[in-house]
């Protein structure tokens, strides 16, 4: 596994329950802010085998990137019961919700 790669899944680890996190802040934090592509590819690739929280994973928009019926509903439900509220046209507020590592203050 690459280095990037391997940041990458510790930053998506590291989202902390109720928190959301977009694909391009992950990728800036790991290294490179236009790898947003590349958070994809390693949520699709190594989600499930490392067990990340995938759902805890969004759009810049704030909005859920999945279609109604290609894992929307699971990503809705599983944001939603970790406390996580989705708004009007369902947009995720991100001055609440959106996560900052405590060591990008440090």
């Amino acid at each position: 596994m690459q280095p990037f790669t391997e940041e990458i899944i510790e930053i998506i680890r590291s989202i902390p329950r109720g928190k959301v996190a977009t694909y391009g802040g992950i990728a800036a934090l790991a290294g490179n802010a236009r790898a947003a592509r590349q958070v994809v590819r390693v949520l699709h690739t190594f989600g499930s085998k490392e067990k990340l929280p995938w759902w805890r994973v969004i759009s810049s928009k704030g909005t859920i990137s999945l279609r109604p019926g290609h894992g929307y509903e699971e990503q809705r439900d599983l944001l939603e019961a970790e406390g996580v509220e989705l708004g009007e046209a369902g947009r995720i507020d991100l001055e609440r919700f959106l996560w900052e590592p405590d060591w990008l203050n440090d």
